[in-house]
């Protein structure tokens, strides 16, 4: 009698709950080899090395889990600058929600118009960087995602933008289960800054990826909305060229199960990335995982991961990162730093930072540090008359603050600052 594998039997579970897109060849093929990948290693599991810490069951079982809707009065984010809006409601493209998508400098069609056709620029980006990030650890919910989604945007960045593009993504189905692909060229010399804020739906898989040709720029600021019992993850896939600039951030708070990964090449000299992260959790149900995969393959590049989390009454802060320096990646510079702050005995923080070098003339650091509030730093505050609650606080929110400086643009970095601050009054009241 044969035996089973729940690994595979899963996987194929999960692409037949979903109608395989109609496209041009090129999408076509691109979605075969990405299902076909995904039969070949199954599902997620708890036993895969990268997925140790964290559970991937709510994320892959059937039917999909529900999720309560969250309320809340509090303006959406990004709402005071000057940007264009473009809005998903439970993964779907709301055009009456939406601004006109014109934005000079920028093309931008949905992924459905752009897979439609047989001749687009698309056709060497969509799936091919995801495919790539396969390699050496695989990522099987994102194969999923480029298998089967038919959401999303196909941007080309011509020039330097005047504004942003803001992506909001809204929940109003408690069973609502999304699938979001996003490609991105950023062409040489061009500038692009992408928000995206809200929960996306009950159950939420996004996949960007993301050219930067030589001396282009790409800035990226996140905002995870405020469900309670969302179960999300994101991919997001970046190629470097020459001179090129790649930042992103993402602000997490509440939220049942998040996972978030980020694999970044370098095929470019004398580039920068960073990829950054804040994250507040509370309750024994939230779980946050920041998962970064960093390829160094070319001379006089730097990257910096900067993570920090603070988890309190049972929370789960997971992070594991990795800088892969290639032989011929002479001069690079990597740094890594993930921290977390427990207030309480109850809550963890899983840390796997690793550094994996095979060029002789680099610098890269890794560190990884977890304890508790400074209670100099408490003693100091309550003797001068502040509130405990209140000095708690404010040190969380230092704490969480030199993640937060790591955004380029000080208006959006001060707008999070405000969220936050707003966020934590509102838990002390």
């Amino acid at each position: 009698m044969a035996v089973t594998n729940p690994k595979f039997e899963a996987s194929e579970a999960l692409l037949a709950a979903y109608t395989t897109p109609v496209g041009a060849a090129w999408a076509t093929e691109a979605r075969a080899k990405a299902a076909a990948h995904l039969r070949a290693i199954g599902a997620p599991s708890k036993r895969d090395e990268y997925w140790k810490y964290t559970n991937p069951a709510a994320l892959t079982e059937l039917p999909t889990p529900s999720a309560a809707l969250f309320t809340s009065d509090e303006a959406p984010m990004f709402d005071a600058i000057d940007r264009v809006k473009v809005v998903f409601v439970d993964g779907v493209l709301d055009a009456a929600q939406s601004d006109d998508l014109s934005l000079d400098g920028v093309e931008i069609e949905t992924l459905a118009e752009a897979t439609s056709k047989d001749i687009h620029w698309a056709k060497e980006l969509f799936g091919v960087l995801e495919a790539n990030g396969q390699n050496p650890v695989d990522r099987p919910l994102a194969s999923l995602n480029t298998a089967v989604a038919t959401e999303g945007l196909v941007i080309h960045v011509k020039a330097e933008t005047a504004k942003p593009l803001a992506l909001r993504y809204i929940h109003t189905s408690e069973s609502s289960d999304a699938m979001v692909h996003h490609v991105i060229k950023v062409e040489e010399g061009a500038k692009f800054t992408l928000l995206e804020s809200g929960p996306g739906a009950a159950r939420f898989n996004s996949v960007l990826e993301v050219d930067v040709a030589d001396n282009a720029e790409f800035h990226h600021v996140r905002t995870q909305g405020r469900d309670h019992e969302r179960k999300t993850a994101t991919h997001m896939y970046g190629r470097l060229g020459k001179e090129s600039i790649y930042r992103s951030f993402t602000m997490t708070v509440n939220g049942m199960l998040t996972r978030n990964e980020s694999v970044l090449e370098f095929t470019g000299d004398d580039a920068q990335a960073t990829v950054g992260g804040a994250s507040a959790g509370d309750g024994k149900d939230f779980h946050h995982d920041d998962t970064v995969f960093v390829t160094h393959d070319s001379v006089n590049c730097e990257s910096r991961q900067v993570f920090k989390k603070v988890l309190r009454n049972g929370a789960t802060g997971v992070f594991q990162g990795k800088i892969l320096v290639k032989a011929d990646a002479q001069k690079t510079d990597g740094y890594q730093i993930s921290q977390g702050l427990l207030l309480d005995d109850d809550s963890n923080f899983l840390a796997k930072p690793e550094l994996e070098i095979y060029a002789d003339d680099v610098a890269c650091s890794h560190g990884s540090t977890v304890g508790a509030i400074d209670e100099d730093a408490m003693f100091y505050m309550t003797s001068r008359g502040v509130p405990k609650a209140q000095a708690q606080d404010m040190l969380v929110l230092a704490f969480l603050g030199e993640a937060i400086d790591e955004i380029d643009n000080t208006d959006l970095a001060d707008d999070i600052h405000a969220r936050l601050a707003a966020w934590m009054e509102r838990r002390r009241g």
